[in-house]
């Protein structure tokens, strides 16, 4: 919901949105650039990411850092799964959790309630060991773990799999990862 309080009185609306953003790893963009030297102090590109908070990140079901483009990468067209077929797979999983939600209030994987998890996010024994493993190791929170859940179903959906396997936790795991790399020492 979203409130807007005025003079003449506060109004509510239903809200639902989607948050896509992006950053420089540093004032200069080019910290942990694989060609060109950052010229920033230490100090600077500590201040520049602490500026998002953890527990903000910790919010956002995905983030990836993404590596720069060659121009070759960019003119080649070869490998390139086409959009149609991607659209395909996204068409089925979304069909997928229509069905799957259908006597419910929830219309997608993100809005799983935490008390759903056992019946929709069912995870064979190697994934759950996985995500153990993870969970200890990488020191995630609940909500992280919440994020990790959500995003693996989503592949697993993805996948035409009914059961979450290890590599839909591992992908997901794998979008998680931001956070410990710069924001953690």
């Amino acid at each position: 919901m979203v409130s807007i309080a005025r003079a003449h009185g506060t109004y509510t609306y239903p809200s639902t949105f989607m948050l896509i953003a992006a950053m420089n790893p540093c004032p200069c963009g080019y910290y942990n650039h694989p060609k060109k030297q950052c010229s920033c102090s230490d100090n600077a590109v500590h201040k520049y990411l602490n500026r998002v908070s953890g527990p903000l990140l910790d919010r956002i079901d995905i983030h990836i850092e993404v590596p720069p483009v060659e121009y070759d990468d960019l003119t080649s067209r070869s490998g390139e799964e086409r959009s149609e077929s991607i659209r395909r797979r996204v068409d089925a999983a979304r069909a997928i959790q229509t069905e799957r939600f259908r006597d419910s209030r929830t219309t997608c994987n993100a809005h799983i309630e935490p008390a759903m998890f056992e019946q929709v996010c069912m995870m064979d024994d190697r994934a759950g060991r996985m995500l153990k493993a993870a969970f200890d190791k990488l020191n995630l929170t609940a909500r992280a773990y919440d994020r990790i859940m959500k995003v693996a179903r989503t592949i697993a959906d993805l996948d035409q799999s009914e059961v979450i396997k290890a590599s839909h936790i591992s992908e997901a795991i794998q979008y998680r990862t931001l956070d410990r790399k710069y924001w953690h020492d």
